[in-house]
């Protein structure tokens, strides 16, 4: 129950840097992401939070203390691997209490405290079965209360889901989330999913290349993206190029023209005003455009269906705008399907949700 300093932190393996003046505050009892793609550095940050590596520049800080060089059995964290690292030939209550007994704990409290924090992850009564006698759900929850049981400063975890089918890892998500704020725990949690990130974290950091792109909650970050990458890896968008025709004025909408007409958007970093004449990216989510036209949109455009991907609660729609430009479309409970044809039809998105992203 720390709040995590990192500054400064950089590590190169042979000639490949892998992080790169990473500096982060993580907060007391924050639930905090790191996500990414493949190879971004994010398991190798964390791993360095739990002593596993040891940085070449740079320092971490639990609260007041300097643990850059500290060993991992040192450190006071609770970490739960991808593949749980579960001994198959001990039970349930003897994988929790290992921990404990590496501490020299007495046998009473080691069988006291295996307890509770089975009940805690709603596995109570099963503390003498072996793990091959669980489902993978309840596995994950014995890795989970096997980090848990020794009272860790901060908990570290490493794509703890990825293991488990698409309605287990949604039950999960709660369930985790619930265990930390009850704990109070300082977490950090490493994911590429972005949406547990999106349904989990109280905060995340996007990482590519070694670097962190972007910092902020789930809904900064979301409506915000710092950039194409961002915009693109945390939610599915449509990416438009285009040229300011008109900079930002009065509400700080610019004017930026594109193959299929002129878009009203705003810039989405701080200080930020791209000048006429400049080469920018607008994005736009699919959910933010509609084919129902709200009368005196400054953003209406015309294309024709492509595509209809049906999906129960809500239809995709790949559509055609002149100039061919492709756009995904997104309708919640759809009432009507509209099929690929040449029918012209026309697309509205608010200003407020067409962001403008250097090129």
């Amino acid at each position: 129950m720390v709040p995590i300093s990192i500054q400064g932190l950089c590590k190169r393996f042979g000639s490949l840097p892998v992080l790169q003046d990473v500096s982060l505050d993580i907060a007391r009892g924050e639930l905090f992401f790191l996500l990414g793609p493949s190879g971004c550095g994010k398991t190798t940050l964390l791993r360095h939070l739990a002593g596993f590596h040891q940085p070449d520049a740079g320092t971490i800080r639990f609260g007041d203390e300097d643990v850059t060089r500290l060993p991992a059995h040192r450190r006071g964290t609770g970490m739960m691997f991808q593949s749980y690292a579960l001994w198959p030939h001990l039970t349930v209550t003897q994988n929790i209490a290992f921990g404990l007994e590496e501490q020299g704990r007495p046998r009473a409290e080691i069988e006291r405290r295996a307890a509770e924090v089975l009940e805690l992850v709603h596995l109570g009564g099963l503390g003498g079965r072996r793990i091959s006698q669980l489902s993978g759900g309840q596995q994950q929850r014995v890795a989970l209360a096997r980090a848990l049981v020794v009272r860790p400063r901060c908990l570290l975890l490493d794509e703890p889901l990825s293991n488990l089918d698409a309605k287990l890892r949604q039950e999960m998500r709660s369930e985790i989330r619930r265990i930390c704020k009850e704990f109070g725990l300082t977490a950090v949690y490493v994911t590429h999913d972005r949406d547990e990130a999106l349904s989990m974290a109280d905060r995340l950091a996007v990482m590519e290349s070694g670097r962190l792109v972007q910092t902020g909650t789930p809904e900064q970050v979301y409506r915000n993206p710092a950039d194409k990458m961002v915009a693109g890896f945390i939610g599915e968008t449509n990416l438009i190029p285009g040229t300011v025709a008109e900079p930002a004025a009065g509400q700080g909408l610019a004017v930026v023209q594109t193959a299929f007409g002129r878009l009203h958007a705003r810039p989405t970093l701080q200080d930020w005003i791209p000048a006429p004449g400049a080469r920018v990216m607008l994005s736009v989510r699919p959910e933010a455009c509609s084919l129902d036209v709200a009368p005196g949109s400054p953003n209406l455009f015309p294309g024709h269906v492509v595509d209809t991907t049906y999906l129960g609660a809500m239809v995709q729609y790949a559509l055609e705008m002149e100039g061919g430009q492709r756009l995904i479309i997104c309708e919640t409970n759809p009432r009507r399907l509209r099929m690929p044809s040449s029918e012209r039809v026309c697309v509205s998105a608010a200003p407020s949700d067409v962001v403008i992203l250097p090129d």
